[in-house]
């Protein structure tokens, strides 16, 4: 018997003050683990995919490093940067996270974090 479940993405973003491969890390780590714990992920099994970005101006570090020294070496990771829109966050890091779930799309929790948060004041993030 063949089980069907969803796959369901979790959005989030964070931010950095400065652009180096530390503060991209701790960041990322910061902003992985707040997802994780928001919406009840206890394995990395369940989660199909991440995809992360960067702003432009973030160019020091791979924000999957940080998914790799969480302990993900085996979800497949991507890491892309963000169209330079005029008047962007700038130093900003976002994560679209894919996990397999039962859950519905209003048990989902997007988490916003630091400046981040004004991205989607509409949204109620785990801070």
């Amino acid at each position: 018997m063949n089980i069907v479940m969803p796959v369901r993405g979790i959005r989030g973003a964070t931010t950095v003050d400065i652009d180096t491969p530390e503060e991209i890390r701790a960041a990322t780590r910061e902003l992985l683990i707040a997802v994780l714990k928001a919406n009840q992920v206890e394995q990395f099994d369940e989660l199909a995919s991440v995809f992360l970005t960067t702003s432009h101006d973030l160019t020091s570090a791979f924000p999957a490093a940080a998914a790799r020294e969480l302990g993900m070496d085996l979800v497949p990771l991507l890491c892309a940067t963000e169209i330079a829109v005029p008047g962007a966050m700038p130093r900003c890091i976002r994560v679209l996270m894919h996990i397999n779930t039962d859950r519905s799309q209003q048990e989902i929790t997007h988490v916003y974090l630091r400046e981040a948060q004004k991205l989607r004041p509409d949204m109620s993030s785990a801070q």
